[in-house]
Protein backbone atom coordinates (compact mmCIF):
# COMPACT_ATOMS: atom_id res chain seq x y z
CA UNK A 1 0.00 0.00 0.00
CA UNK A 2 1.24 3.41 -0.81
CA UNK A 3 2.44 5.46 2.18
CA UNK A 4 1.58 9.41 2.57
CA UNK A 5 3.86 11.38 4.59
CA UNK A 6 2.58 14.45 6.33
CA UNK A 7 4.67 16.66 8.74
CA UNK A 8 6.11 13.31 9.87
CA UNK A 9 3.30 11.57 10.30
CA UNK A 10 2.99 8.42 8.16
CA UNK A 11 -0.79 8.00 7.14
CA UNK A 12 -1.83 5.60 4.25
CA UNK A 13 -4.00 6.59 1.56
CA UNK A 14 -7.17 4.42 2.94
CA UNK A 15 -6.63 6.31 6.40
CA UNK A 16 -7.01 9.63 4.69
CA UNK A 17 -9.50 8.55 2.21
CA UNK A 18 -11.53 7.67 5.94
CA UNK A 19 -11.38 10.57 7.21
CA UNK A 20 -11.40 13.29 4.01
CA UNK A 21 -15.18 11.30 4.06
CA UNK A 22 -16.01 12.17 7.39
CA UNK A 23 -15.20 15.88 6.82
CA UNK A 24 -18.08 18.37 6.19
CA UNK A 25 -18.37 18.78 2.28
CA UNK A 26 -16.72 21.96 0.65
CA UNK A 27 -19.43 23.10 -1.69
CA UNK A 28 -19.59 26.51 -3.85
CA UNK A 29 -21.45 29.34 -1.46
CA UNK A 30 -24.73 29.54 -3.35
CA UNK A 31 -25.18 33.71 -4.10
CA UNK A 32 -27.44 35.06 -1.16
CA UNK A 33 -30.80 36.14 -2.44
CA UNK A 34 -31.75 39.07 -1.67
CA UNK A 35 -35.29 39.88 0.40
CA UNK A 36 -37.28 42.11 -0.56
CA UNK A 37 -36.88 45.75 0.01
CA UNK A 38 -39.90 48.07 1.12
CA UNK A 39 -41.53 49.36 -2.04
CA UNK A 40 -42.80 52.49 -2.36
CA UNK A 41 -46.48 54.47 -2.14
CA UNK A 42 -46.67 57.80 -3.83
CA UNK A 43 -50.23 58.99 -3.07
CA UNK A 44 -50.84 61.73 -5.89
CA UNK A 45 -54.11 64.17 -5.08
CA UNK A 46 -55.98 67.15 -3.29
CA UNK A 47 -56.57 67.32 -0.09
CA UNK A 48 -57.79 63.71 0.82
CA UNK A 49 -54.93 62.36 -0.98
CA UNK A 50 -53.12 64.05 2.23
CA UNK A 51 -55.22 63.43 4.73
CA UNK A 52 -56.88 66.73 5.15
CA UNK A 53 -59.87 67.23 8.26
CA UNK A 54 -60.82 70.03 10.35
CA UNK A 55 -59.90 70.69 14.03
CA UNK A 56 -60.65 73.51 16.44
CA UNK A 57 -57.67 74.92 15.32
CA UNK A 58 -57.83 74.62 11.73
CA UNK A 59 -61.67 74.72 11.06
CA UNK A 60 -61.09 74.56 7.34
CA UNK A 61 -58.88 71.79 7.65
CA UNK A 62 -55.50 70.98 7.94
CA UNK A 63 -53.23 67.79 7.33
CA UNK A 64 -53.13 64.96 9.27
CA UNK A 65 -51.58 61.30 9.43
CA UNK A 66 -54.86 59.51 9.94
CA UNK A 67 -55.50 60.19 5.62
CA UNK A 68 -55.96 56.92 3.53
CA UNK A 69 -53.01 56.37 2.58
CA UNK A 70 -51.31 56.36 6.38
CA UNK A 71 -54.55 53.70 6.63
CA UNK A 72 -53.84 51.79 4.16
CA UNK A 73 -49.58 51.64 4.84
CA UNK A 74 -50.75 49.97 8.04
CA UNK A 75 -53.11 47.79 6.90
CA UNK A 76 -50.97 46.27 4.37
CA UNK A 77 -48.21 46.05 6.81
CA UNK A 78 -49.73 43.66 8.68
CA UNK A 79 -50.08 41.77 5.91
CA UNK A 80 -46.90 41.76 5.28
CA UNK A 81 -46.55 44.15 2.54
CA UNK A 82 -44.27 47.14 3.68
CA UNK A 83 -44.70 50.70 1.62
CA UNK A 84 -42.50 53.62 2.27
CA UNK A 85 -45.55 56.69 1.40
CA UNK A 86 -44.50 59.89 -0.22
CA UNK A 87 -47.02 62.38 -0.33
CA UNK A 88 -47.41 64.89 -3.68
CA UNK A 89 -50.94 65.68 -2.76
CA UNK A 90 -51.90 69.62 -3.02
CA UNK A 91 -55.59 70.43 -1.30
CA UNK A 92 -57.47 72.33 -4.00
CA UNK A 93 -55.98 70.57 -6.64
CA UNK A 94 -57.60 70.25 -9.82
CA UNK A 95 -56.43 67.95 -13.02
CA UNK A 96 -55.62 71.53 -14.54
CA UNK A 97 -53.72 72.78 -11.76
CA UNK A 98 -51.47 69.09 -11.58
CA UNK A 99 -51.01 69.97 -14.45
CA UNK A 100 -49.82 73.27 -14.90
CA UNK A 101 -48.76 73.71 -11.05
CA UNK A 102 -50.74 76.94 -10.47
CA UNK A 103 -51.46 75.56 -7.00
CA UNK A 104 -51.06 76.66 -3.16
CA UNK A 105 -48.24 74.26 -2.88
CA UNK A 106 -44.77 74.04 -3.75
CA UNK A 107 -43.15 71.76 -6.34
CA UNK A 108 -39.55 71.08 -6.89
CA UNK A 109 -40.10 70.50 -10.37
CA UNK A 110 -42.82 72.71 -10.78
CA UNK A 111 -45.99 71.06 -10.87
CA UNK A 112 -47.38 67.78 -9.30
CA UNK A 113 -47.70 65.93 -12.30
CA UNK A 114 -43.02 66.67 -12.99
CA UNK A 115 -42.65 66.07 -8.91
CA UNK A 116 -44.35 62.53 -9.69
CA UNK A 117 -42.49 61.98 -13.11
CA UNK A 118 -39.32 62.94 -11.37
CA UNK A 119 -40.13 60.81 -8.56
CA UNK A 120 -40.88 57.61 -11.03
CA UNK A 121 -37.46 58.03 -12.58
CA UNK A 122 -35.96 57.67 -10.03
CA UNK A 123 -37.19 54.30 -8.70
CA UNK A 124 -37.74 52.80 -12.13
CA UNK A 125 -36.65 49.58 -10.68
CA UNK A 126 -38.41 49.94 -7.74
CA UNK A 127 -41.97 48.18 -7.24
CA UNK A 128 -44.43 50.74 -5.79
CA UNK A 129 -47.73 52.09 -5.69
CA UNK A 130 -49.26 54.86 -6.69
CA UNK A 131 -52.83 56.58 -6.61
CA UNK A 132 -54.27 59.12 -8.20
CA UNK A 133 -57.01 61.12 -6.52
CA UNK A 134 -58.51 63.98 -8.96
CA UNK A 135 -61.10 65.13 -10.01
CA UNK A 136 -63.33 66.33 -7.39
CA UNK A 137 -62.24 69.77 -7.48
CA UNK A 138 -62.85 70.13 -11.07
CA UNK A 139 -66.15 70.75 -10.45
CA UNK A 140 -66.23 72.39 -7.52
CA UNK A 141 -66.78 75.59 -9.65
CA UNK A 142 -69.78 74.57 -10.38
CA UNK A 143 -71.22 73.71 -7.45
CA UNK A 144 -70.97 76.71 -5.44
CA UNK A 145 -73.82 78.63 -2.82
CA UNK A 146 -75.77 75.34 -2.65
CA UNK A 147 -75.92 75.52 -6.39
CA UNK A 148 -75.38 72.96 -9.43
CA UNK A 149 -74.69 74.02 -12.60
CA UNK A 150 -75.09 71.61 -15.33
CA UNK A 151 -73.88 73.85 -18.40
CA UNK A 152 -70.84 74.21 -16.47
CA UNK A 153 -70.61 70.93 -14.84
CA UNK A 154 -70.33 69.63 -18.54
CA UNK A 155 -68.14 71.86 -19.61
CA UNK A 156 -65.94 70.83 -17.03
CA UNK A 157 -66.10 67.32 -17.24
CA UNK A 158 -64.45 67.63 -21.14
CA UNK A 159 -61.68 69.23 -19.32
CA UNK A 160 -61.12 66.36 -16.74
CA UNK A 161 -61.68 63.78 -19.22
CA UNK A 162 -59.05 64.94 -21.20
CA UNK A 163 -56.33 66.30 -18.55
CA UNK A 164 -56.98 63.20 -16.46
CA UNK A 165 -55.85 61.16 -19.66
CA UNK A 166 -52.77 63.52 -20.08
CA UNK A 167 -51.69 62.69 -16.28
CA UNK A 168 -52.06 59.07 -16.39
CA UNK A 169 -50.29 58.49 -19.53
CA UNK A 170 -47.16 60.69 -18.53
CA UNK A 171 -47.04 58.79 -15.16
CA UNK A 172 -46.95 55.39 -17.22
CA UNK A 173 -44.25 56.83 -19.13
CA UNK A 174 -42.00 57.54 -16.48
CA UNK A 175 -42.82 54.06 -14.17
CA UNK A 176 -40.85 50.96 -14.24
CA UNK A 177 -42.49 47.72 -14.90
CA UNK A 178 -43.38 46.79 -11.27
CA UNK A 179 -45.39 50.05 -10.27
CA UNK A 180 -49.09 49.29 -9.49
CA UNK A 181 -51.82 52.24 -10.73
CA UNK A 182 -54.73 52.73 -8.84
CA UNK A 183 -57.37 55.03 -9.37
CA UNK A 184 -59.95 56.38 -7.03
CA UNK A 185 -63.26 57.99 -7.58
CA UNK A 186 -65.27 60.18 -5.35
CA UNK A 187 -68.42 59.90 -2.59
CA UNK A 188 -71.18 62.86 -2.46
CA UNK A 189 -70.59 64.97 0.72
CA UNK A 190 -73.01 67.37 -0.75
CA UNK A 191 -75.52 64.78 -0.01
CA UNK A 192 -75.43 65.31 3.89
CA UNK A 193 -76.99 68.67 2.70
CA UNK A 194 -80.44 66.91 2.67
CA UNK A 195 -80.23 66.83 6.86
CA UNK A 196 -77.59 69.19 7.81
CA UNK A 197 -78.29 72.63 8.75
CA UNK A 198 -79.11 73.66 5.46
CA UNK A 199 -82.25 71.11 5.11
CA UNK A 200 -81.92 71.31 1.02
CA UNK A 201 -82.48 68.41 -0.41
CA UNK A 202 -83.00 70.37 -3.92
CA UNK A 203 -79.34 70.65 -3.82
CA UNK A 204 -78.54 67.35 -2.24
CA UNK A 205 -80.34 65.71 -5.13
CA UNK A 206 -78.91 68.05 -8.11
CA UNK A 207 -75.26 67.09 -6.25
CA UNK A 208 -75.74 63.23 -6.44
CA UNK A 209 -76.32 63.77 -10.57
CA UNK A 210 -73.05 66.28 -10.52
CA UNK A 211 -70.66 63.27 -8.93
CA UNK A 212 -72.15 60.50 -10.64
CA UNK A 213 -71.24 62.43 -13.83
CA UNK A 214 -67.72 62.80 -12.67
CA UNK A 215 -67.46 59.13 -11.64
CA UNK A 216 -68.22 57.86 -14.97
CA UNK A 217 -65.63 60.13 -16.57
CA UNK A 218 -63.18 59.02 -13.98
CA UNK A 219 -63.89 55.73 -14.92
CA UNK A 220 -63.66 56.06 -18.69
CA UNK A 221 -60.54 57.38 -18.43
CA UNK A 222 -59.10 54.98 -15.75
CA UNK A 223 -60.38 52.04 -17.87
CA UNK A 224 -58.91 52.74 -21.22
CA UNK A 225 -55.60 53.08 -19.45
CA UNK A 226 -56.47 49.55 -17.34
CA UNK A 227 -56.58 51.06 -13.88
CA UNK A 228 -58.26 49.62 -11.66
CA UNK A 229 -60.65 52.25 -9.51
CA UNK A 230 -61.03 52.04 -6.06
CA UNK A 231 -65.05 52.57 -5.73
CA UNK A 232 -64.98 54.86 -3.37
CA UNK A 233 -68.52 56.01 -4.02
CA UNK A 234 -69.98 52.50 -3.43
CA UNK A 235 -68.42 52.19 0.03
CA UNK A 236 -70.12 55.62 0.70
CA UNK A 237 -73.06 53.85 -0.53
CA UNK A 238 -74.03 56.74 -2.78
CA UNK A 239 -76.35 55.54 -4.44
CA UNK A 240 -78.47 53.82 -2.18
CA UNK A 241 -81.36 55.32 -0.19
CA UNK A 242 -82.53 52.31 2.10
CA UNK A 243 -84.20 54.57 5.18
CA UNK A 244 -81.63 54.29 8.39
CA UNK A 245 -81.37 55.73 11.70
CA UNK A 246 -79.72 58.86 11.72
CA UNK A 247 -78.41 59.75 15.31
CA UNK A 248 -80.12 63.37 16.02
CA UNK A 249 -81.64 63.40 12.93
CA UNK A 250 -84.38 59.84 12.44
CA UNK A 251 -84.76 58.19 9.48
CA UNK A 252 -82.55 59.25 6.59
CA UNK A 253 -80.98 57.59 3.10
CA UNK A 254 -78.18 55.01 3.54
CA UNK A 255 -76.08 57.26 1.13
CA UNK A 256 -76.73 60.52 3.13
CA UNK A 257 -76.41 58.99 6.75
CA UNK A 258 -72.94 57.79 5.84
CA UNK A 259 -71.59 61.00 4.73
CA UNK A 260 -72.80 62.28 8.24
CA UNK A 261 -71.15 59.41 9.62
CA UNK A 262 -67.90 59.74 7.54
CA UNK A 263 -67.42 63.32 7.06
CA UNK A 264 -67.17 66.63 8.86
CA UNK A 265 -70.74 67.53 7.06
CA UNK A 266 -73.18 67.18 9.97
CA UNK A 267 -71.19 67.92 13.34
CA UNK A 268 -72.24 71.17 15.66
CA UNK A 269 -69.78 73.63 15.89
CA UNK A 270 -67.10 75.62 14.04
CA UNK A 271 -65.67 72.50 12.41
CA UNK A 272 -68.46 72.26 9.41
CA UNK A 273 -70.19 71.39 7.82
CA UNK A 274 -66.67 70.30 6.20
CA UNK A 275 -66.65 67.95 2.59
CA UNK A 276 -63.40 66.21 4.49
CA UNK A 277 -63.67 62.46 5.70
CA UNK A 278 -63.12 61.73 9.71
CA UNK A 279 -60.79 59.29 10.74
CA UNK A 280 -63.83 56.34 9.81
CA UNK A 281 -63.94 58.17 6.35
CA UNK A 282 -60.59 57.72 5.44
CA UNK A 283 -60.29 54.05 6.88
CA UNK A 284 -63.45 52.84 4.68
CA UNK A 285 -61.38 54.79 1.52
CA UNK A 286 -58.19 52.49 2.55
CA UNK A 287 -60.56 49.56 2.14
CA UNK A 288 -61.96 50.36 -0.88
CA UNK A 289 -57.95 50.86 -2.77
CA UNK A 290 -57.00 47.79 -0.85
CA UNK A 291 -59.67 45.92 -2.46
CA UNK A 292 -58.99 47.21 -5.40
CA UNK A 293 -55.20 46.11 -5.91
CA UNK A 294 -54.68 43.51 -8.40
CA UNK A 295 -52.87 40.10 -7.62
CA UNK A 296 -49.79 41.18 -9.58
CA UNK A 297 -49.16 44.00 -6.89
CA UNK A 298 -48.94 41.51 -4.28
CA UNK A 299 -46.80 39.49 -6.25
CA UNK A 300 -43.93 42.30 -7.18
CA UNK A 301 -44.04 43.40 -3.41
CA UNK A 302 -41.92 39.84 -3.25
CA UNK A 303 -39.73 40.55 -6.11
CA UNK A 304 -36.22 41.72 -5.15
CA UNK A 305 -34.83 45.46 -6.67
CA UNK A 306 -32.07 45.56 -8.97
Amino acid sequence: MRVLRRRGTLMSAASLFAIASCAPALVASAPAVAAPSPGFYLSLGASESVGVQPSARYPHGGFTNEGYANDLVSALASEGVNLTLTHLGCPGESTTSAISGFDRCSHASGSQLSDAVAFLKAHTNDAGLVTIDLGFNDLRPCVLQEFVNPSCASAQLAFTRENLATIVSTLRAAAGPKVTFIGLNHADPFLAYAVNRTRDLNFAAASASAITALNATLANVYSSAHIPVANVAGAFASAQATPTRLAHIGWAPLNVTRECNWTWMCPSGNVGPNIHPNDKGYQVMARAIEQALPQSFFATQNTPSN
